[in-house]
């Protein structure tokens, strides 16, 4: 038997055994104290646990949890659009995710919007458009360096 003396725990062990909660890092306990299991088991069962029309459109962000882990915030993002489901449907939610878990983890539930694709291509194409007199005005400067890193820039703008 081994007894520990580096740590405040006074216990003995058999050689090679060890409770499981003395083989853990120190992070990785307080994510686990922090409700970070159950936030991760939401992402990963979200559409079995809402469904399909839920899920599609608004997704996890985030759980906030009071001390006692219990009566959580969910924080889920929403496409543009997509408010009305998500809002008519935060009780089916969050019935849903507590009997999932067996206790009243989430609480509430807030609504982030954030915007679809269509929005992203409706920008992307403006930024095409003025990226044609970006490219005029960067053939104007002089030295070549200036203009390669600008023109690599532009690149990059245009692809992100």
């Amino acid at each position: 038997m081994h007894h520990k003396q580096n740590n405040k725990e006074i216990r003995t062990y058999v050689q090679g055994l060890r409770s499981f909660g003395n083989t853990l890092p120190r992070s990785v306990k307080s994510i686990l104290k922090k409700n970070g299991y159950n936030y991760s088991e939401i992402i990963n069962k979200w559409n079995f646990l809402v469904g399909k029309d839920i899920s599609n459109s608004c997704f996890p962000q985030s759980i906030k949890m009071s001390r006692e882990n219990k009566n959580g915030t969910l924080i889920l993002s929403v496409e543009r659009g997509n408010e009305i489901i998500a809002e008519y449907s935060k009780e089916e939610i969050i019935n849903k995710i507590n009997s999932y878990f067996g206790y009243k983890l989430i609480d509430q539930i807030r609504l982030q919007t954030y915007n679809s694709k269509k929005e992203k291509e409706k920008k992307q194409s403006i930024l095409n458009k003025s990226s044609k007199k970006f490219e005029k005005k960067i053939n104007e400067v002089k030295n070549k360096n200036i203009r390669d890193s600008l023109s690599q820039l532009l690149d990059i703008v245009k692809n992100d």
